[in-house]
């Protein structure tokens, strides 16, 4: 697959196969993370790769309990709003199955955080849907990220005390009758380009 069909044709999964990936395939993936630009070639990203079952079980349980703890308010922007409602009425599985939950976090103090965490992430989705492999973005992590409960389970798994969780993403084999991501591009009815020539 060239660059511009990875990335035209990358979808987010949301059903994903009771099946672990090989280790090989989670390096290919986070290496395509870790070659992603940053500012000033800073490289202040830190990965986080959750793939043991029971903790991302754990995992799922306290993101659950946290965001039904949470009020929604106006404005508040629409997936939020339905990690909580879901939340609230139980059973809600922010990961959708997957195998592996990738966390990137940076210093919460360094202003290009959230920029170099997010072209990781970008990388990692289009590699990913190279390798035939599903993958979803994922935000509750970065909307709970000054959760003290959070803060604490990520403390146990190495994160630092300066820093943050500011993006995120499953992967797994997709839930699909051929085994492979979805792929039929939708079609582009935002994003406005303006041209000044």
């Amino acid at each position: 697959m060239n660059t511009k069909e990875a990335i035209l044709s990358r979808r987010s999964t949301r059903r994903y196969l009771k099946k672990a990936l090989p280790q090989e395939l989670v390096e290919e993936v986070i290496e395509a993370g870790r070659y992603a630009p940053s500012g000033g070639n800073s490289q202040l990203t830190h990965f986080v790769v959750i793939s043991d079952p029971e903790v991302l079980a754990r995992l799922e349980k306290t993101v659950q309990e946290q965001f039904a703890r949470m009020e929604i308010t106006e404005g508040m922007y629409r997936s939020k709003v339905s990690s909580i409602t879901r939340s609230k009425a139980g059973n809600y599985h922010f990961t959708y199955g997957a195998p592996v939950l990738i966390v990137t976090a940076n210093r919460r103090d360094y202003d290009n955080h959230m920029a170099d965490c997010v072209a990781a992430v970008e990388n990692m989705l289009v590699r990913a849907n190279d390798l035939d492999l599903g993958s979803c973005y994922i935000n509750q992590l970065h909307w709970l990220n000054e959760n003290e409960e959070i803060r604490r389970i990520f403390a146990s798994f190495g994160l630092q005390e300066e820093e943050r969780i500011y993006a995120s993403l499953v992967v797994g084999y997709p839930d699909t009758e051929d085994g492979l991501p979805e792929r039929k591009p939708l079609p582009r009815t935002g994003n406005k380009v303006t041209y000044i020539r």
